[in-house]
Formats: C-alpha cells, sequence, structure tokens
C-alpha cells in the first residue's frame, strides 16, 4: 500500500515539475519576443526619424501615438517628423505636449522653441528659450537664441550668442555664415564679409556663403569675384548676384558688364541673366 501511494506522489510532482518548466519556456520566449519586438520598434522609430520620407514618419508616429499616446517616444517622433515635413504649426502644437510629458528633457524644450521659430512664433519661442536653464548649454540652444536676439535687434546679445555657438560645434560653417548674414543686415560689411569668408574655409562648397560673401563685397562697391573654390556654374551665379548688387546701387553698367559675363561663363543657357540684361537695355532704350 505504501509503494502504490509514493508512485502516484512522484508522478504527480513530476507533472507538476514538467508544468513549471513548459511555463518558465513559455516565459522565456515571451520575453525574447518582446525584446525583440522592442528592439525592432526602436529600430523602426531610428528609421522614420532619420531616412524615411517626412511624411510617412508623421502618419507612422500618428498612428502610434493613437495606439500609445502616454509614450515620449512616439509623440516626440510625431513632432520631429512634423518639423522635417516642414508642418511647422503642427510641429509646434505637439511639442506642447512632448514638453509636458514625464521624461522630457531641455532637448524637447530648445526643439519646441525651434519649431515656435520655424512657424513665425519669434515672441513665444523668446519666451519658451527663457525657461531654458543657462547651465544647459548646447550648439542648438544658443543658434536659436542668436536668432531670436537677431529679431529683436539686439546686436551684442546676439553677437554673444553667435561666438558661443561657433564654439560648440565641429562644423561651424552654417553658424559662421548666419553671422555674417546678421553683420551684412547691420550695415557692417567688412565683418560679414570676414565671417563669410570663415564658413568658406571651414566648408568650401557651402554655395550660400559664397554668395552672401559677394553681396558684402558689392555693397563696398567691390565688383572683383572673391578667391574661393567656385566651379563654373557656380561662377556664372555669383556674378548675376553681383552683377543685380551693383545695378541695385546705381551702377548699371557695370551690372551690364557683370551680366554679360555670367552669361558668357554659365555652362548652360542661363535665362534669370538673359531677362536682367534685356530689362535693362530696354530701360535705356
Amino acid at each position: 500500500m505504501r509503494h502504490s501511494f509514493v508512485v502516484p506522489t512522484v508522478l504527480a510532482g513530476a507533472v507538476f515539475l514538467s508544468a513549471c518548466a513548459q511555463k518558465n519556456a513559455e516565459d522565456t520566449v515571451e520575453r525574447a519576443f518582446q525584446d525583440v519586438n522592442v528592439v525592432d520598434e526602436t529600430n523602426l522609430t531610428d528609421v522614420m526619424l532619420t531616412v524615411a520620407d517626412p511624411n510617412e514618419a508623421v502618419a507612422y508616429f500618428t498612428r502610434s501615438v493613437g495606439e500609445d499616446p502616454d509614450r515620449l517616444e512616439f509623440q516626440r517622433g510625431l513632432a520631429v517628423s512634423l518639423v522635417r515635413a516642414k508642418r511647422y504649426t503642427e510641429a509646434a502644437a505637439a511639442y506642447t505636449k512632448v514638453i509636458k510629458m514625464e521624461g522630457a528633457t531641455q532637448s524637447d524644450t530648445v526643439d519646441y522653441a525651434d519649431a515656435l521659430i520655424r512657424s513665425g512664433d519669434w515672441a513665444k519661442a523668446e519666451k519658451i528659450l527663457d525657461t531654458v536653464p543657462p547651465t544647459f548649454e548646447t550648439f542648438k540652444r544658443y543658434r536659436l537664441e542668436a536668432m531670436v536676439a537677431d529679431s529683436n535687434k539686439e546686436w551684442t546679445k546676439s553677437d554673444s550668442f553667435y561666438e558661443t555657438a561657433v564654439g560648440l560645434t565641429t562644423r561651424p560653417a552654417g553658424i559662421m555664415n548666419n553671422w555674417g548674414y546678421s553683420k551684412l543686415t547691420r550695415g557692417d560689411y567688412k565683418a560679414a564679409e570676414r565671417l563669410f569668408g570663415d564658413a568658406i574655409r571651414q566648408d568650401p562648397s557651402l554655395f550660400t556663403a559664397k554668395n552672401n560673401l559677394v553681396l558684402a563685397r558689392a555693397a563696398q562697391r567691390n565688383y572683383a569675384l572673391p578667391v574661393v573654390p567656385m566651379d563654373q556654374t557656380e561662377r556664372a551665379q555669383l556674378l548675376h548676384t553681383m552683377a543685380l548688387s551693383a545695378v541695385k546701387q546705381g551702377d548699371v553698367e557695370t551690372g551690364k558688364t557683370l551680366l554679360r559675363d555670367a552669361i558668357e561663363t554659365h555652362p548652360q543657357h542661363f535665362e534669370a541673366a538673359v531677362r536682367a540684361l534685356n530689362a535693362l537695355d530696354n530701360s535705356n532704350g
């Protein structure tokens, strides 16, 4: 009788252990799949934020937010994607949600200010930037601060912020170009010329800085092209810019000569320069 009692007990224990082992195995598999899903989801989020079509990314994050509205990663992704899609007013509205969520950072606040500036709400952007503590020092923060100071014509602040921003990036060409344009709008042409030259030395492919450099020189009635790297098409475009600047300052004959040079230099038909030259010739006729 004793043996007949022990055997069923042992069997029951074995069945119990087997069930536990099976459950543990199932839990392990489930956790593994969850981990895989998290990795896949993270990779997809990264793709959507970088290389995906901006409007596709907006659609993806809109769906994700609808499924899980309390997830910061999705709300932030939606806001970033709206900026990439140039839907700035919507992006600013999205950031109002992001910055109120648990886990939001000062970077989110700066990005909110960026969206506000892009949507044209400079006053609100300034107020938002004022909430960022001075200890939070990033390139983007000071670039935006400089832009706001420019909009308020607070030139001393502007110069200080631009200088700080330049020191916080390893690729300063863009911010040097912006700083130069700020100087150009103030009429400080020499300083603008120097900054545009610095920007081009940092990034010889930055055509905007080359064009701005020509504007700064032409504002001083210096109509010689600067010695900077340029291909034939760029040379023609810079001659065109210089010509229009000359005409604007009343140096019409110089402008016409520069337009002819631009037309001859361009490797293809330069319609804009031809139209400008014809307009000048007809107005004189």
